[in-house]
């Protein structure tokens, strides 16, 4: 709702069509409007409170091409309009605020009556010279008259239609009898002329007078319907025909000589004794019909021909007054009281050329039809109250009228005394430039912002330097970063953490959907269970890391963890080891590398979370060989060695045993690290048996030697292990290194049938152990 500012302490509210004073209506789309308005220049406020704050009263308001003429019936609940183009008459019902029906005609409509209380019947001057009558179910008749018509009235006590036009007779259409009867002919004025036609008829609602407004001679006739003759002649001043030439400054002196005076509209009050005249230079005025000169005119400014006149009355008492008076031309709307028209009470400049204007009696809502496509309508509260059938348009203008007084400091800035020091304004307290209000004062923005200049020169410099970086950011936000520099600068480990967690239940999730594929189950709550992890998966750190929800925690510093804090510690001591040992493993060109200027949002991390098959095999295989080694152990089948020595550890002396040796293997798993030191026999080095040095050559020449300290009881052992490997039994020995024959092994019964009881000297899980029993 766009409420308009031509008068002080009067406010316009347009409820239908284009704004006042916007410049020119259009059949554009809102959102095309919208678009110009901004590329415009406009500020986005007042394109804002244009489009968003637009109320359509009545819907479907319009003309495809423009209106002519509209009016309201006597009962209120309908609205009749005309317009052309095609043409064509709307009926509208005011009480669903909505188009009723509309019913098309041959020509385009000049003028048209309302003889019914209600929309059911209606007489309408065509422009072809033709009259039409309309009832209920759609043209009822139709007449033609010997010249093209310009007015139309309708008396009531003798079913009369006057229809005036070019030429000096004023037809009569009885309805009653339906045959025309014999015409009013005017004889015009000796002095100034005869009459050339007429362009506005009015009957007096208390004495049935009627009045002819007359063009050629620039007067106004009065006949009394009872005789059908002329009972007076009002003259308008000539005097008004040179006003007029003050305001028509770009037609030449003799063509203004030339253009006859002439009367364009008349209005009647209901007291019988007031009559309001429109002029063609535009200029309305105020006659008591028992006197001769106006005792009040008013000039529109424009200098164009009065359109509609009328005055304002009404049976509600919240009404201004009874003594207002609305007068049109092709321009402006103005209200005005006849006891001081040089004042406007309220003042309407339409984007279009006014046809017509209607008020809506008892009101404050007038509606006008013009040259654009949608019909305009006005609300002035102050002027009456809206009608009964959009009451809540009174509840709208107050909820606004409160809302402007809450915008009273909108171009104000609120600084409290410590802003006020820091800016330099302290000094102006006392003076006007400062308004207290509450804790503060409210200063106007462009004080406050040449202050502001004045107190830090370098403010706008600042501001630049920051919108182009955060623009750098962004463009580089967008470029295409190796894998390396996908994580976020903020959270990096956070994030590293949950893409690694998501990718192990990605590769655990693939490969139990491949054992289940081979097993080819069958049945359907299997397949209902595979329906339900497929959902599942996806649904995880790819959704964590581009949430929009969370996107903060990877991009605003405020949400870095602090993993060197004590608190993160506490809560979280394992990472906070971790995180220590990464700190003192990485080097100086890991700490360049985190720091550098890769890094992205947290919609991107999301393309972290499928990586490579090839990268990952590896890792597939390792936590596949965990998971069979758990099976395994649980299942309690048979495990490998490899498994005993990972899973189960044992105590072994720091001294090797080496009682056995005969049936020692070098690569035997359960073998203790000095067994196998031992008998390496790999390298450069060579070990010596009886000394238990090792000698190993450097590759600079040198030599290393090592050996162990051992006692004369572990030679002997070394001496006769030695002698056992020489001398095999059931071998042959040929020499040059030949050798012929089967090893014999003895094998002892607990080897040969297996372990048939429980081993010693191995850490047990049993609850009994660790309850001692």
């Amino acid at each position: 709702m766009d409420i308009g500012t031509a008068n002080v302490g009067v406010k316009v509210y347009t409820v239908n069509g284009a704004a006042a004073g916007t410049g020119s209506a259009s059949s554009l789309p809102d959102w095309l409007k919208r678009k110009r308005a901004v590329k415009s220049g406009r500020s986005k406020r007042a394109i804002r409170e244009e489009f968003e704050g637009a109320v359509n009263l009545i819907q479907d308001f319009e003309f495809p091409e423009a209106s002519n003429r509209i009016r309201v019936t006597r009962d209120g609940h309908h609205a009749i309009a005309t317009g052309v183009y095609k043409p064509r008459m709307k009926t509208y019902d005011l009480d669903q605020l909505t188009l009723k029906f509309e019913r098309h005609t041959d020509v385009e409509n000049v003028e048209f009556l309302i003889l019914s209380d209600d929309w059911t019947k209606s007489i309408h001057l065509q422009s072809d010279r033709s009259i039409e009558l309309h009832a209920q179910g759609g043209l009822h008749y139709r007449t033609r008259i010997p010249r093209f018509g310009r007015a139309l009235a309708y008396h009531y006590p003798s079913c009369d239609t006057l229809v005036g036009g070019a030429g000096n007779e004023v037809y009569r259409l009885n309805l009653q009898q339906g045959r025309f009867l014999s015409p009013m002919v005017l004889e015009g004025d000796a002095e100034r002329g005869t009459v050339q036609g007429v362009n506005a008829i009015d009957i007096n609602p208390a004495h049935n007078l009627i009045s002819l407004a007359t063009d050629g001679p620039g007067t106004v006739e009065f006949w009394d319907p009872r005789s059908r003759t002329a009972v007076g002649i009002l003259r308008l001043p000539q005097s008004l025909q040179n006003l007029n030439s003050k305001h028509s400054t770009n037609l030449l002196p003799e063509l203004l000589a030339n253009e006859p005076l002439a009367a364009t509209a008349l209005s009647s009050r209901m007291n019988g004794l007031s009559l309001a005249v429109g002029t063609s230079t535009g200029h309305t005025l105020l006659y008591d019909i028992r006197s001769p000169k106006p005792y009040a005119t008013k000039d529109q400014g424009y200098g164009f021909p009065i359109k509609r006149v009328q005055w304002i009355e009404g049976s509600s008492s919240r009404m201004a007054g009874d003594n207002y008076v609305f007068s049109a031309d092709k321009k402006v709307l103005k209200v005005w009281a006849d006891d001081s028209p040089e004042t406007n009470f309220a003042s309407v400049t339409t984007p279009t050329d006014i046809n017509d204007v209607c008020h809506v009696p008892g009101s404050g809502l007038f509606m006008l039809a013009n040259e654009g496509i949608h019909m305009t309508s006005y609300y002035i509260p102050q002027l009456g109250p809206a009608p009964k059938w959009c009451s809540f348009l009174d509840n709208l203008t107050e909820e606004m009228e409160d809302q402007t007084v809450r915008n009273t400091y909108e171009d104000f800035k609120f600084l409290d005394k410590d802003e006020l020091a820091s800016l330099g304004l302290d000094h102006l307290l006392g003076t006007p430039a400062l308004k207290p209000y509450m804790h503060g004062y409210f200063v106007s923005l462009k004080l406050y912002d040449a202050a502001r200049v004045i107190a830090n020169p370098f403010v706008y410099a600042e501001h630049r330097q920051k919108a182009i970086r955060q623009k750098m950011e962004k463009l580089a936000d967008s470029r295409i970063r190796t894998r390396k520099d996908q994580l976020p600068k903020v959270n990096r480990a956070l994030a590293e953490r949950i893409l690694e967690n998501q990718e192990k239940e990605n590769r655990k999730k693939r490969k139990r959907e491949e054992e289940e594929e081979a097993e080819q189950v069958e049945g359907e709550e299997v397949e209902m269970e595979k329906k339900k992890e497929k959902k599942k998966v996806g649904v995880g750190a790819a959704a964590l890391l581009s949430d929009p929800r969370f996107k903060a925690v990877f991009e605003d510093p405020d949400f870095e963890i602090d993993e060197t804090s004590k608190q993160f510690a506490l809560l979280h001591p394992s990472q906070a080891d971790q995180a220590t040992n990464k700190r003192k493993m990485r080097t100086a060109v890991d700490e360049e590398d985190s720091e550098g200027d890769g890094g992205m949002s947290s919609d991107d991390l999301g393309m972290n979370v499928e990586s490579s098959e090839k990268e990952s095999d590896k890792e597939d295989e390792e936590s596949s060989e965990e998971e069979m080694e758990t099976i395994n152990l649980r299942s309690g089948g048979p495990q490998p060695a490899l498994m005993q020595r990972k899973n189960m550890p044992k105590m072994v002396s720091a001294r090797p045993d080496t009682s056995n040796l005969s049936t020692f293997k070098v690569r035997d798993p359960s073998a203790t690290f000095g067994q196998r030191r031992q008998y390496s026999g790999t390298g450069n080095s060579r070990k010596d048996t009886t000394s238990d040095q090792i000698t190993q050559a450097n590759d600079d020449g040198g030599v290393t030697i090592s050996f162990v300290p051992q006692s004369s009881k572990n030679k002997d052992i070394a001496q006769r292990s030695k002698e056992n490997r020489q001398k095999k039994q059931g071998i042959e020995y040929l020499g040059a290194g030949l050798e012929r024959g089967v090893e014999k092994l003895e094998v002892s019964e607990k080897d040969r049938k297996g372990r048939t009881e429980r081993r010693k000297g191995v850490r047990s899980g049993s609850k009994n152990v660790f309850r001692g029993m």
